[in-house]
């Protein structure tokens, strides 16, 4: 009988040392350090894939935007900027992709949209990411 109690003795010993080593050694989130430097000083100028077709006084423009990581979402919505006349109308593509704030695989993934506005023909687009200013590149 003191055999069998020293061996639920040892037992217990040996369970508190895993389980304090195990609770001391994982890292807290108040542990690790925050990124220095600000987000958006950091983030590169976004490139958009645009897609423009026109047709009866409307034009239908597709893209997509490559997002870092596969949690992210992206709104788009078009308005017209300027007289409404060949030389002074123009396009623009705001497109708000949100900063997601909670943990996420970090694999680069693309999101597409669509918008469809009135506009002239030959109306230049202007896109805007986030209200930062984007590269394009048209296909």
């Amino acid at each position: 009988m003191f055999q069998r109690r020293r061996l639920w003795v040892a037992a217990l010993i040996i369970a508190v040392a895993v389980i304090g080593g195990f609770a001391l050694s994982v890292p807290r989130a108040r542990e690790i350090p925050e990124p220095s430097g600000s987000a958006t000083a950091a983030s590169p100028i976004p490139v958009v894939t645009l897609h423009d077709s026109f047709e009866n006084g409307v034009h239908s423009i597709t893209g997509s935007l490559m997002a870092k990581d596969v949690c992210a979402s992206l709104t788009a919505s078009a308005s017209i900027e300027g007289p409404p006349t060949q030389a002074g109308e123009r396009i623009i593509l705001g497109l708000t992709m949100p900063e997601d704030l909670q943990l996420c695989l970090q694999i680069p993934t693309k999101l597409t949209f669509s918008v469809s506005v009135e506009a002239v023909a030959d109306a230049p687009i202007a896109v805007f990411v986030n209200g930062v200013s984007a590269t394009t590149s048209v296909i």
